[in-house]
């Protein structure tokens, strides 16, 4: 899976992209604050005078140079002026420099707190060196507070450290909290259903989360449900196997018990042929069973190969014109040269065979079957239309559902599994089927199925 596609992994790298942004901004602001209102010494301009002065005294102008670099880690850019001119170079902006000449010829201390709009502190404070010369401290600094640049460093540090922590601590909070809890409820749904409660479900429904753990949730409620579905299914097919098997081997105990008591081998030969009848009766009904079950699981893809649908529907009705003429039924077919699907040919011919066999169950003697296939855009459609009874309008939709025998089922030898094998051959073939009454009597079966390269039916 690409990252990149993910919105969760996106929210993750914004969320912590975010946070570091607000504790650079909001931890330089912090440490700012925190040096001016705690730590930091307030500036002496006078004394700040008076030492500058001296430095100059006692080292000239080499001496007044290295004071001023050391004044300028500090964070005070200052110098001496004498007459009106500076001892050693010094910044000033453009303003200030404007405005110097006459906070000079003031001759007295003053402080700007700060100036103007340039947000910097301005002092020019007079000394009398030892000497009787008049010298002028010119200094400006953004503070009106002092702090050596290593401490000013570690200290910014340190709020930064505590920011990160804070911040990162409630994103990570937030994070592990968000993912936490569809798991939990991931965890919860699939206890329960370890546990034997199989209508347990997920129920995520929060409409403002839409990534990867919701869609995770949809898709173990829409798994839950179908392994529900599937089990349900199984207990219902193999309670109605147990129904149908009982009156079978009910069956064969009386044969064979009445054959043991038989009075002549001719009475014997009938009782064992009648039991010959219900043995192949058991083996034609689990042989449908497993076809059934197999079918559950769908159809593999290797097993897919293009399938000629028109021409195995002419196939499946010449075999079954012998059985139609035992009864003078009539086998109308109408279909085109060719209809190519893309399957198993075996279970395509065993659900047109299972169809024209039901047809011809229910069809009265001397009746007519009409079969036909129709090629559309991107699906055939197959029918079987027979002249039988029909089916009561409330049973049509059991109709596929295996070992369901309606009320005309009396008519005919069965199981109730043809209908039902006829539906999942439609369904892992991507098409779908369905029965209605005719409008003049008799039941029509119609099976689409999508042409070779169409997507499956809706």
């Amino acid at each position: 899976m690409n990252p990149f596609k993910s919105s969760l992994y996106w929210r993750v790298l914004l969320s912590f992209c975010a946070v570091n942004l607000v504790v650079l901004i909001a931890g330089g602001y912090l440490a700012q604050r925190f040096i001016a209102y705690t730590t930091a010494v307030e500036i002496d301009w006078s004394a700040l005078a008076t030492s500058a002065d001296q430095a100059y005294e006692q080292g000239g102008h080499a001496g007044l140079d290295q004071w001023v670099l050391r004044q300028r880690h500090e964070g005070v850019e200052a110098t001496l002026f004498e007459n009106g001119r500076p001892l050693h170079p010094i910044r000033l902006p453009p303003s200030i420099w404007r405005s110097l000449p006459a906070m000079l010829a003031a001759d007295r201390g003053i402080v700007f707190r700060p100036w103007h709009n340039l947000r910097l502190y301005v002092s020019v404070q007079p000394v009398t060196g030892t000497d009787g010369q008049l010298r002028q401290l010119v200094a400006i600094s953004r503070s009106h507070t002092r702090l050596r640049p290593h401490t000013r460093a570690i200290i910014l540090f340190g709020v930064q450290l505590l920011l990160s922590l804070l911040f990162i601590g409630l994103v990570g909070w937030w994070v592990a909290r968000s993912v936490a809890r569809p798991v939990q409820a991931l965890r919860a749904t699939a206890r329960r259903m370890a546990a034997g409660d199989l209508s347990a479900r997920v129920n995520h429904r929060d409409p403002t989360r839409r990534d990867e753990l919701a869609q995770l949730a949809g898709d173990f409620d829409a798994m839950a449900e179908r392994i529900e579905a599937l089990v349900a299914h199984d207990r219902r097919v193999l309670q109605d196997l147990s129904h149908e098997l009982r009156s079978p081997l009910a069956r064969l105990q009386l044969i064979i018990d009445l054959a043991q008591r038989s009075n002549s081998p001719d009475e014997a030969a009938r009782y064992f042929r009648q039991g010959e009848q219900e043995i192949v009766r058991l083996d034609r009904m689990a042989g449908e069973m497993l076809a059934l079950s197999r079918l559950e699981g769908g159809l593999p893809g290797m097993e897919r190969e293009p399938v000629d649908v028109a021409e195995l529907f002419r196939d499946c009705v010449a075999r079954a014109q012998l059985e139609a003429g035992e009864r003078d039924i009539q086998l109308r077919l109408e279909a085109p040269e060719s209809a190519v699907v893309s399957g198993s040919a075996l279970l395509l011919e065993r659900a047109l065979d299972n169809l024209v066999s039901n047809a011809i169950k229910f069809s009265p003697d001397g009746g007519v079957i009409e079969l036909a296939a129709h090629c559309g855009a991107a699906q055939v459609m197959l029918s079987v239309r027979d002249h039988g009874p029909g089916v009561p309008a409330k049973e049509l939709e059991a109709l596929f559902r295996p070992f369901f025998r309606g009320s005309n089922a009396a008519r005919a030898d069965g199981h109730g599994l043809g209908l039902a094998i006829v539906q999942r051959v439609a369904r892992v073939h991507g098409g779908n089927v369905h029965a209605e009454n005719a409008d003049d009597g008799g039941l029509d079966v119609r099976l689409d199925l999508p042409l070779a390269g169409m997507p499956p039916l809706e």
